[in-house]
């Protein structure tokens, strides 16, 4: 006997037979206005014989239309009937007659409670039945009371979650506690070195939050790390580093502490010693810091030689890591003077703006640079192969071009690079053209060069 079968997509037949039936009711509905088959939620056997009648009949019967219930075997649909979604219905050829049985996840999860709950409440509802089922469904999906009393008493206040943690022998921690905590475990003589620099790592982590960087330090911290920096263990000098830096990053309050500490002077000492790469690339972080927009460090940065430090670190670092951070910490100096002249410019000001005019002033950095040979040093940045160290020295020998442009005229060597790198740019720009790309990378390098060779043919 041959047969051809379908299987109805959707969801198996809901424990929530009501809302089954509206599904039923809906799909009948629309079938009978497009005269369709429907291939949604139910698969009805529409009625070949005769469509005469009454109007009224026909909208009665789709009311009180009856879903037949699948079971395990195979069963003859009348017409007219309709079937749960997800039932398995197919075409006896033999017979001519459709024929209807559970679907594979009906057979999964149909249960005897749920063909009990069925045969209790019937199979025939009214529009009125349906309507206060749905509406009992969704309060059922969203149980929260409108009730404003009812509401906050959903949220419990913080000593009562402490009691209650108490007794799970949980304990809640501020983040304050959690640092004086860990300042107490840092200092404690049974605290190993390698517990240290785990409290370490876990002071950097909350000095990101502006208030805890704060906090720390009116709580000693900053002392605390600056003995780490002068430790004789280069993971905790290195740490150490790290949170300072971080604690330090656009934090004023901080950086006027750490400049009161002494930590500039400390920080310069490390770097001045011989110390792994990893050491100083931290140190310089803090260093960089400190610095970033505040010029009262930028003037104690000069004052206590600096630049000189920074320079012989230039010189020694051959991998041109360190030559990075250091071009680009002086690149921003140079940037943020720059732009406080500019501001100066505009009709209105706000009122520290004369203030931070009269700050930027004592940062006499033209000199120095010339001094300590920085006109010469940035250029031997040109030399690396990788692109961003290029870029970043164009952009500072562009912002040092006021006070070093006798150097670059007659330094035959940076005439030679820049050629030669607007050359190899200028083909690689042409190349992305060819792909279809413009505004490219090496198209902004192109303009630096282009810039700075203007710079240096102006007389």
């Amino acid at each position: 006997m041959m047969m051809i079968s379908s299987c109805g997509r959707g969801t198996s037949f809901s424990c929530f037979s009501c809302l089954a039936l509206l599904l039923v009711l809906h799909c009948h509905q629309t079938n009978r206005i497009h005269g369709q088959k429907s291939v949604s939620a139910l698969t009805v056997v529409e009625n070949t014989e005769g469509r005469g009648g009454d109007e009224e009949e026909e909208k009665e019967k789709e009311v009180n239309l009856k879903v037949v219930q699948p079971t395990e075997q195979w069963q003859s649909l009348k017409p007219g009937q309709a079937v749960p979604a997800g039932s398995h219905v197919r075409l006896n050829l033999q017979t001519g007659q459709r024929e209807v049985r559970l679907g594979e996840e009906q057979l999964k999860y149909w249960t005897q409670e749920h063909q009990r709950d069925t045969k209790e409440t019937g199979s025939f509802f009214s529009p009125d039945e349906l309507k206060q089922a749905m509406k009992k469904i969704k309060e059922d999906l969203n149980p929260v009371s409108k009730d404003p009393d009812q509401q906050v008493s959903m949220y419990r206040p913080l000593e009562e979650l402490k009691r209650d943690m108490a007794q799970l022998d949980l304990l809640l921690e501020t983040d304050v506690q959690i640092m004086r905590r860990l300042l107490e475990q840092f200092n404690s003589s049974n605290s190993t070195a390698e517990q240290r620099m785990n409290i370490l790592l876990e002071l950097e982590y909350l000095v990101h939050q502006v208030d805890n960087a704060q906090t720390l330090c009116s709580m000693g911290g900053l002392q605390v790390i600056l003995e780490g920096l002068n430790s004789s263990d280069l993971r905790l000098q290195e740490n150490s580093a790290f949170v300072l830096g971080s604690a330090l990053s656009s934090n004023p309050v901080v950086q006027v502490k750490a400049v009161e500490s002494g930590a500039l002077q400390t920080l310069l000492t490390v770097l001045a010693i011989a110390q792994p790469l990893r050491v100083k690339k931290k140190v310089l972080f803090a260093v960089a810091s400190l610095l970033r927009h505040f010029p009262y460090a930028q003037h104690n940065f000069l004052s206590h030689g600096g630049l000189q430090v920074l320079s012989e670190l230039f010189r020694a670092d051959g991998d041109g890591v360190l030559r990075l951070r250091i071009v680009t910490m002086l690149y921003d100096i140079i940037s943020e003077k720059e732009l406080i002249s500019q501001a100066g410019l505009d009709l209105v000001l706000d009122a520290a703006h004369d203030e931070r005019v009269r700050q930027y002033s004592k940062v006499s950095l033209d000199g120095e640079l010339l001094e300590k040979g920085w006109c010469s040093l940035v250029p031997q940045l040109l030399e690396s192969t990788e692109h961003d160290y290029r870029e970043k020295a164009l952009r500072a020998l562009l912002a040092m071009a006021p006070m070093c442009l006798d150097q670059y005229r007659s330094d035959s060597s940076l005439m030679d690079s820049l050629l030669s790198l607007r050359d190899q740019y200028q083909h690689m720009v042409q190349s992305e053209m060819i792909l279809g790309e413009e505004n490219s990378y090496f198209t902004e390098l192109v303009e630096l060069i282009d810039k700075l060779q203007v710079k240096m043919k102006t007389k």
